[in-house]
């Protein structure tokens, strides 16, 4: 074989190994570019879903903060008229003590378990289930009470005063000291769950702002 064609057999061996390292090159930048518009759109929907969880978690708290501002008013008012009246010997009667609440967990398990665990920041989680754990401790002490209302209290309205009272001291009998209790840890409850509202509600925000 003369030297032309050794030259031309390395040239075209030459060629071919630049043909296929430039292919190669090219299925390696194909790869890598799909590879990261897929996990760029995938980011940018775990985004999306991400900002639709909070959003939907801000709008519930700043209605619930709102209308937990009202009834607080109104059960801090009720607490504080029958202290008054308890405190000048007035007797005031006993009334049901009745919690109603449209609270569901099931509703925030279905939210989390739709991409929020994955998606929310720790410090929101965290918030978010030290929100839920107030609710449920204090919808347990708000249920107890309306027990022992429905138990001693409702059977007994048609009863005179003097069932409730000692009518010597203008004292609630040992029995009812519940009563009061109850007005007023439904005050607390309120003002509880109204103090971690706010906090998770500003968690919210702050991890909204830092996202986009």
């Amino acid at each position: 074989m003369g030297p032309v064609a050794v030259i031309n057999r390395k040239r075209s061996l030459l060629s071919a190994l630049g043909r296929w390292t430039a292919e190669l090159v090219l299925v390696f930048v194909s790869v890598y570019a799909a590879f990261w518009l897929n996990n760029y759109q995938q980011h940018r929907q775990d985004a999306e879903r991400r900002d639709q969880i909070l959003a939907a978690l801000e709008q519930q708290l700043h209605e619930g903060i709102e209308s937990g501002k009202a009834n607080r008013a109104k059960q801090e008012q009720k607490a504080a008229n029958f202290r008054r009246a308890l405190e000048a010997g007035e007797m005031p009667p006993l009334q049901p003590f009745v919690f109603t609440t449209d609270y569901s967990p099931s509703d925030l398990a279905t939210m989390l378990q739709s991409g929020g665990v994955q998606l929310l920041d720790v410090q929101t989680l965290m918030a978010v289930r030290n929100d839920e754990s107030v609710i449920r401790w204090g919808l347990s002490r708000m249920a107890w009470y309306q027990k022992l209302s429905d138990e001693l209290i409702v059977p007994n309205l048609d009863q005179d005063v003097s069932f409730f009272y000692d009518p010597a001291t203008k004292k609630l009998r040992k029995r009812f000291e519940i009563y009061p209790q109850a007005l007023d840890a439904n005050v607390q409850f309120a003002n509880e769950l109204e103090r971690t509202h706010t906090n998770l509600l500003k968690q919210i925000q702050a991890e909204r702002q830092q996202n986009r």
